[in-house]
């Protein structure tokens, strides 16, 4: 008699019932220090970050490079977990966090169509002068 295993965590099984497997790690490293300077710059704020991660950035007054330099690593972690490098806007990828300070993120465009109907969990920490995310890419399988 076969014997059919369950998920020990509802997590593992997506809303189809399939289970979800990982399909790529992305981790990306950011130094603060070299962020200092950027949460400033208009251009570059413009040009990689959306007006709700700026808004956010923002709030953290003394600590805006800390979260600048997090938010941008977590953008590079994801385009390593689809294992495609910077193929898309960094726009595109938008981090936003949750009632209890979770990041998660909001895709769309070129990025939104390169991760299919793929999940992606997100965890971003800063120590040491260095800012560092780490992204999992689930999917499902049969």
């Amino acid at each position: 008699m076969m014997r059919r295993e369950e998920p020990r965590n509802k997590r593992m099984v997506s809303e189809k019932g399939l289970k979800a497997v990982i399909r790529g790690v992305g981790l990306d490293l950011c130094e603060i220090a070299r962020m200092e300077k950027q949460a400033e710059n208009e251009r570059f704020m413009n040009r990689f970050f959306t007006e709700k991660e700026i808004a956010f950035i923002r709030s953290k007054g003394k600590n805006k490079a800390q979260t600048l330099a997090g938010i941008f690593a977590a953008k590079e972690a994801l385009a390593k977990a689809l294992g495609t490098g910077i193929a898309f806007e960094l726009k595109d990828v938008e981090v936003l966090h949750g009632e209890a300070g979770e990041p998660f993120y909001s895709l769309t465009g070129e990025a939104a169509r390169l991760s299919g109907n793929d999940r992606f969990l997100l965890s971003i920490s800063h120590d040491g002068g260095i800012a560092g995310a780490v992204c999992v890419r689930e999917g499902d399988t049969v």
